[in-house]
Formats: C-alpha cells, sequence, structure tokens
C-alpha cells in the first residue's frame, strides 16, 4: 500500500450519547459505531440509533454492530437507522450477511489463539467488504480493552482489513506502524465508562492516528 495516497480510516465505536457523535464527527472520524448485539453494555435500540443519526456530521458514516441476530433485527436497524456498512461479530455466514443489501465486514476473533488463513477467510465470505480483526473469543462482540498479537493478522488478505481490539491513545500509534491497517476501531480505550466517551481520549486517539500516518509516509 502506498502510503501516501492513504489514510488511517478511524471508527469509533459504541457510541450511546449525542454529544460523543458530534465530538467524533468534529474530530474528522470517518465512522461511528452503534452496537445492536444482545448482552453488550454499549446496545442501544434502533430507536434510539435512529436519535443519534440526528447528531452526525456530513460524511461521517454508521457501522451497525450485530452478533447472531435474526434477520428482523438486522432489517430493522438497516429501516430506522440507515447504516452505511453492517459490522457481524457472530456465526453468520457469508449468505446471511450479505442478505440485506448494505456493504458489511466480519469480525474475526483473534482472542482465542485460532490461527487464520487469509485465502480460508476469503473463501467463508467471500462478499466480505473487510474484515475486522478483534481481540474478543469467539461469540464475543469487542469491546474488551484487550490488544492481541497483531503479528498474528493473516498475511495475503485482498480486502481492506480494520484493527480493533485494545487500541488506546498509548498503543495505536505503534498498531498502526506495526500492521499498516486500513482503518482502525476503537470502544473502550476511548471510554470513562462502558458507552461513555471520554472526550480527551478521544482528541489524543485522533491524534496519535495522524501523527502515524506522517511517520508511515
Amino acid at each position: 500500500m502506498n502510503r501516501t495516497l492513504y489514510r488511517t480510516r478511524i471508527k469509533f465505536c459504541g457510541m450511546t450519547r449525542p454529544g460523543d457523535v458530534r465530538l467524533a464527527g468534529e474530530l474528522g472520524v470517518d465512522a461511528v459505531g452503534f452496537v445492536f448485539a444482545d448482552g453488550s453494555p454499549r446496545r442501544i435500540t434502533p430507536a434510539e440509533g435512529r436519535q443519534l443519526r440526528l447528531a452526525l456530521a456530513p460524511m461521517v458514516g454508521v457501522v451497525a454492530l450485530f452478533r447472531d441476530n435474526t434477520a428482523a433485527d438486522v432489517r430493522e436497524v438497516v429501516r430506522q437507522v440507515r447504516p452505511a456498512l453492517l459490522q457481524f461479530h457472530g456465526d453468520e455466514d457469508d449468505a446471511f450477511c450479505r442478505g440485506f443489501r448494505v456493504p458489511w465486514m466480519k469480525a474475526i476473533p483473534m482472542g482465542g489463539g485460532e490461527a487464520w488463513d487469509a485465502r480460508a477467510l476469503q473463501q467463508r465470505w467471500p462478499n466480505a467488504d473487510g474484515f475486522l480483526f478483534d481481540s474478543h473469543g469467539k461469540g464475543g462482540a469487542g469491546g474488551t480493552g484487550h490488544a492481541f498479537d497483531w503479528s498474528r493478522i493473516p498475511t495475503g488478505l485482498h480486502r481492506p482489513f480494520v484493527l480493533a481490539g485494545g487500541i488506546t491513545p498509548d498503543n495505536v500509534h505503534d498498531a498502526i506502524l506495526a500492521t499498516l491497517p486500513w482503518a482502525v476501531d476503537v470502544a473502550s480505550g476511548i471510554e470513562a465508562a462502558p458507552g461513555i466517551k471520554d472526550g480527551e481520549k478521544m482528541r489524543r486517539f485522533v491524534a496519535e492516528v495522524r501523527k502515524a500516518d506522517c511517520a508511515a509516509d
């Protein structure tokens, strides 16, 4: 990848408050994530997601996160929230994920020690627009605050990948230089509590990403 032509995209995930969504836009974040997975402390309803959309800055996208939700659940979120991208963290197969006619990416659990091969990933989910590598174990929704060994990211991927899991303002600079991801995804690393973002951490995170992009160039 020619780093002079690309920059690292930023996604702030697990948003629950309009003020945090507005600040993300002011900081130049590319996307915000809304969690609709059962059991997550950051879970919101489709109606709440629709209201949060009102705080979006122009050209900031919404990513809707699911974990083994029903097709009816996903369709309702698509109808009310109009996400730009769907993110699946469960056992969803390719046919299920592509059935909503919205671009989507598959989250790959890196916390269980399983080795993933780029060819196998792309064969299993051939229609995925990208992959997200997170530190949760199989069946988890992310947001654990723990990093994984970045050297385990499979090489040879022909799709963009997103780095997640334990990314913070303190380590995102090194994470980008080590992996050169298409994007970085952060939730707990910019929080005061689950779903409650910390403005200063949000600012520092963006600044460290931009610094890493300059260093990579």
